[in-house]
């Protein structure tokens, strides 16, 4: 099993570490979600809400971090506390692991990192809430998201309420094309917009059930793809946000940006903060819905894709 020999940088749980070599659906979640996405109390809350539902669905939860350096597959519940209550907490990409581990510093893992590190160590399924992408005014900034090319060449898939609601979808979706990562709507012909169900534009391709979607990613490796198998779930209807209200919301938020100069990393967590007050929590009331319902359908992956390895 690649990434938990003794010579791996990476440290696995035990728990992650029994169920992968009894081929158990494990069920891998990011950490920058808790560390710098949701507000506290709600980030730790929210973490430990989503490990709870894991294991009442028999599925195995799997954290992902980096703790003093290392990067941590299986975060325990102290470890899940201390990156969820330190303003000393980094985020960490892909590129950002070498020198976390040097500077021994803790991190929040983003997308692309966190599938990088479950790939390593055989975990098939990662479930979050929305996806990085390309930034409005990219064609000049070149400000595109590291998920996109890290997703390119890493097999896993990854539930998601489509990408952050605060992008440029359209070119987001034409950049998933350009690296051959196919974009899949669950029970739905539309891509997800992240607090709402539509963010106007179509999905490719559509699955109506987990099994199918197992069935694509086990097709995926028999063919030895690199890609990941994007999934858009979109948030229930009944826990939308009003599409034309977040609209305007979301113009104010990048109106405030480029007065206030932010860029680079320090953009989503501004414009997603800006949203989070403007609409009084009620974005964060979505948030945290959106992600429930990623985690729920990525138990049902999960124990699909497990179904199959078994057999």
């Amino acid at each position: 099993m690649p990434g938990t020999t003794a010579s791996s940088p990476i440290r696995v749980s035990d728990e992650v570490r029994a169920a992968l070599a009894e081929d158990l659906p494990v069920l891998a979640l990011e950490s920058t979600i808790f560390t710098h996405g949701l507000p506290r109390p709600a980030n730790v809350e929210t973490a430990r809400e989503a490990e709870r539902t894991i294991r009442e669905k028999g599925v195995v939860p799997a954290t992902i971090g980096v703790v003093g350096g290392v990067p941590t597959v299986g975060l325990s519940d102290a470890e899940i506390e201390r990156l969820s209550s330190s303003d000393a907490v980094v985020k960490a990409s892909v590129r950002d692991l070498i020198t976390t581990a040097e500077s021994k510093q803790d991190a929040g893992t983003t997308i692309a990192a966190t599938a990088l590190l479950a790939h390593r160590v055989g975990i098939a399924v990662f479930s979050t809430g929305g996806l990085g992408g390309v930034h409005h005014g990219a064609s000049t900034t070149f400000d595109e998201s590291a998920d996109i090319t890290s997703l390119a060449t890493t097999p896993i898939v990854l539930v998601s309420s489509g990408a952050k609601a605060i992008l440029d979808i359209g070119a987001t979706l034409e950049r998933f094309e350009t690296y051959s990562i196919p974009v899949v709507g669950y029970g739905t012909d539309r891509y997800p917009g992240f607090f709402v169900q539509d963010s106007g534009f179509p999905v490719p391709n559509r699955a109506d059930s987990p099994e199918a979607i197992a069935h694509m990613f086990d097709f995926s490796r028999s063919l030895g793809l690199s890609s990941a198998v994007l999934v858009g779930n979109p948030i229930p209807e009944h826990e939308q946000m009003d599409p034309a209200y977040l609209d305007g919301v979301i113009e104010q938020a990048w109106a405030a940006a480029e007065a206030a100069q932010v860029r680079g990393q320090d953009a989503t967590p501004f414009l997603l903060d800006f949203i989070q007050r403007s609409t009084g929590g009620e974005s964060l009331r979505a948030n945290i819905a959106l992600y429930r319902n990623n985690v729920a359908l990525g138990c049902e992956v999960a124990r699909a894709v497990s179904s199959i390895s078994r057999a």
